[in-house]
């Protein structure tokens, strides 16, 4: 367990990274504060952090043990600690007392919230309550923590896992074990979804999520001759209790830079990556360990080709609109992932041009404050939503209040570089407290500074607290949708609610009994106005059905033979309009049945486009009618729920309203032609007439 410890290495910028992590937190961010016209896709910077954090916390491992023969576990997750929980407490903290004094929506499972940011959690307590990362209807405040507590998690027990790594003899070894996790992680989360697991399940999951990081640990092992690090004399174990002299020897020349190295988002710098001399430290030259062709002109214009190539298909893959689609996972994922790890190689090549290239002043700037930015951005993003719009959807986001929350997003995280994380990382918790006491014994004005501080902090903390006292377990929407459920639960153990059969109405229009109506949560939040207004009217409503989910559920209703003369289909919300599924549905129908599709409303980017096509399809069909939801509501927001999608009580009467009137509208139309044919047929066996 003892050596001759090795001197210190100087520390070093590795080239490219904060460009890199600059360009991943841009595309997150415009991900969501921009939606859908810009970057639709960028939600996978996500991925180039993860390649990152693996490629850099593998690499410190690395250097440390190299450097002191052992890697600190205490002193390793006291530096995470440093790094990460300062900001994270601090953004908890005011964005939890906003929420409360805004109220509504943003407050929905706080609780819940708040603990999974605590316990490093947050991803599978998302998934224990429901959440969805592609749900853009009344996302949770902190929903954006689900990558953090994933990397946390790999922080926790990445450092316990690493010794078994290095029991392989070869660097190459190494780095194939980890791909091959990597690629099984990525296997994994296609075969979640292929066995009909929930899309969030296998975004969330930190296991079918890992191949990012895992890739990273891979192409650490697989550089590190490439870097020349450096090898220690003896082979150590891993150990918390390395001897005192030799860790502080190693690392106290360095302490502000390894705090910075690793991050959820901002990692900034490697010790040791070049200049360590040989001598009586016992180092060779890190350039003499590197092969020699890796110095020719020719490799590097070849790596600074490639990464260029890499970047630009980052920004391709971000492009494109990925989110929702199966295609994107684990495929989209992955090829962020192995372009990342080809950037990484180029930024970090010895005498590239590429990590240089990318690493301007203002990426390097936002590059350094990025878990910052990552950390705020959402939160603030939703509390504005709700704040100015009185909706927590964040699927259309109006660009002034996009632009208005990326200028909150940089003060903020300004403020919290300078003021909160740099000084506690550069000191830690106890130097700084000891500092704030010694400011409290100063002047009046630093006392005064001190005091204010103090006051701000009792008065955030006691938001925080009121905030979590008065979180509902549910929001307004998914209120609305349960009280539908329980209506239709009601009605089918009460032959009161249901009569059959059910005598015509005195004036013509269509009873209940002659219409089935299927449709999504907003029909199923509508159901109880659908009954009262039609009595005897058979729904069957679901959450997050799309339009090709019709065809299916008609068919089931023909075998069955409970398919009745009129047939109602709103499955609007949830995305385009599957064309053929519609055509399907309407050749399953017959001339026979009458056909109503009811147009959607909601803050969401393709229900234009649903509402056109669904007029289209009733336009050039002369037994489909449309019923216009979509223009019945929108004078009365007001009813609806807080995404500003699900109707309350008030507004499924308006739902039942709209859906009676084109029922009626589609018999009367249907009741004229038959009337015309009738006259047709008699003109034709009666010519004198």
């Amino acid at each position: 367990m003892t050596s001759t410890a090795p001197s210190p290495l100087p520390p070093a910028r590795l080239a490219g990274l904060d460009g890199l992590r600059a360009i991943a937190v841009i595309l997150v961010v415009a991900y969501h504060l921009f939606p859908p016209a810009v970057l639709p896709g960028g939600f996978i910077g996500v991925d180039v952090f993860f390649v990152i954090s693996g490629f850099l916390i593998t690499s410190l491992l690395l250097r440390e043990r190299a450097a002191t023969g052992a890697v600190a576990l205490g002193r390793f997750w006291q530096r995470r600690a440093r790094r990460l929980l300062p900001a994270l407490a601090v953004v908890v903290a005011v964005c939890s007392t906003l929420a409360w004094i805004v109220g509504g929506d943003v407050l929905v499972r706080l609780d819940a919230q708040v603990l999974g940011a605590a316990t490093f959690s947050f991803n599978w307590v998302s998934l224990a309550g429901g959440g969805g990362y592609f749900s853009a209807a009344a996302p949770e405040l902190f929903r954006n923590f689900w990558s953090l507590a994933v990397e946390e998690q790999f922080y926790l027990l990445w450092p316990v896992v690493f010794p078994l790594f290095l029991l392989l003899p070869r660097a190459w070894a190494r780095a194939a074990a980890a791909f091959a996790l990597a690629l099984a992680s990525a296997v994994w989360m296609g075969a979640v979804i292929a066995q009909g697991g929930d899309l969030t399940r296998a975004y969330f999951g930190t296991d079918t999520h890992a191949s990012g990081l895992l890739l990273g640990v891979g192409l650490a092992f697989l550089l590190a001759p490439l870097l020349g690090a450096p090898r220690s004399s003896t082979t150590h174990v891993l150990a918390e209790t390395a001897p005192r002299q030799r860790q502080e020897h190693a690392l106290s020349a360095r302490t502000h830079v390894l705090d910075d190295e690793v991050s959820s988002m901002v990692p900034r710098s490697l010790p040791g990556a070049a200049g360590a001399s040989s001598g009586a430290s016992g180092h060779a030259d890190p350039a003499a360990s590197r092969p020699q062709w890796t110095q020719t002109v020719v490799a590097r214009r070849v790596v600074d080709i490639a990464g260029v190539a890499a970047l630009g298909g980052i920004v391709v893959l971000a492009s494109l609109p990925w989110a929702g689609s199966t295609a994107a996972f684990p495929g989209a994922l992955l090829a962020a992932s192995v372009l990342t790890a080809v950037a990484i190689t180029a930024g970090v090549w010895p005498g590239g041009r590429f990590g240089r290239a990318i690493d301007l002043a203002p990426l390097r700037w936002v590059g350094d404050r990025s878990y910052g930015i990552y950390l705020w951005h959402w939160p603030l993003l939703v509390l504005t939503m709700a704040t100015v719009q009185g909706s927590t959807t964040t699927a259309v986001v109006p660009v002034p209040v996009g632009l208005g929350v990326l200028a909150l997003t940089l003060a903020a995280s300004t403020l919290s570089h300078r003021f909160i994380e740099t000084p506690v990382r550069r000191r830690g918790f106890r130097a700084s407290l000891r500092a704030l006491w010694r400011r409290l014994q100063g002047g009046p004005r630093a006392r005064l500074r001190v005091l204010g501080a103090a006051l701000a902090a009792v008065l955030v903390l006691a938001g925080t607290g009121a905030a979590l006292a008065a979180a509902p377990e549910e929001s307004s929407a998914e209120a609305a949708v349960d009280a539908g459920r329980r209506a239709l639960a009601h009605a089918r153990v009460s032959p009161a609610i249901t009569p059959t059969p059910i005598a015509a109405p005195a004036d013509g229009s269509v009873s209940g009994d002659e219409i089935s109506a299927i449709g999504d949560s907003v029909m199923l939040a509508s159901a109880g106005g659908l009954m009262e207004r039609l009595p005897g009217i058979e729904v069957d409503a679901e959450v997050s059905r799309p339009m090709r989910a019709g065809p299916g559920i008609v068919d089931r209703l023909l075998a069955d033979g409970r398919l009745r003369p009129y047939v109602v289909i709103a499955l609007g919300t949830n995305g385009p309009v599957d064309h053929d599924a519609l055509a399907r549905i309407a050749h399953d129908l017959g001339p026979d049945r009458g056909l109503v599709l009811v147009n959607a409303f909601a803050p969401r980017d393709w229900i234009p486009g649903v509402n056109a096509d669904l007029q289209a399809f009733a336009a050039a069909r002369p037994n489909v009618v449309v019923a216009d939801w979509a223009g019945a509501i929108a004078a009365h927001e007001d009813l609806l729920a807080g995404d500003r999608i699900h109707p309350g009580e008030a507004g499924g009467r308006i739902f039942a309203d709209t859906v009676a009137d084109a029922v009626d509208r589609l018999a009367e139309a249907r009741r004229e032609h038959a009337e015309l044919f009738i006259r047709l047929q008699h003109a034709r066996l009666d010519p004198t007439r």
